[in-house]
């Protein structure tokens, strides 16, 4: 399976319309999507969606999401990660990573972890 994309509803949507324009077999969900968890939805349960699903979460939530990573695993749960975006910086910086890391790394090599995008 390849790399899937959760944005979450705080991440514009213009980056999905730019993601799937650069990769169209990129599959990428913005939470509030039919398929993907209503706008709203606590971030503990949004972490159980992203394991059900294979998805990885793109936030901004920097101050409480490595809290409640690690409360997922203590529940013996897992993810098949969760990037943290600065929005601050340039769009298009920040999606030349999200197509580098879709199209260059293995399915599992975020499992369960935090990464801070830009990674460079």
């Amino acid at each position: 399976m390849s790399i899937q994309y959760l944005l979450d509803e705080h991440i514009p949507p213009l980056y999905r319309t730019q993601l799937v324009r650069r990769q169209p077999n990129l599959t990428i969900r913005i939470i509030g999507d039919p398929d993907a968890p209503p706008k709203g939805t606590l971030d503990p349960e949004i972490l159980i969606w992203c394991e059900n699903h294979n998805f990885i979460l793109v936030t901004n939530n920097r101050k409480s999401m490595p809290k409640h990573l690690a409360d997922h695993i203590d529940q013996g749960r897992h993810i098949p990660g969760i990037f943290v975006m600065d929005l601050g910086h340039n769009i298009g910086e920040m999606i030349e990573e999200l197509l580098l890391i879709s199209s260059a790394s293995n399915d599992d090599e975020y499992h369960d972890r935090i990464e801070y995008l830009p990674l460079t």
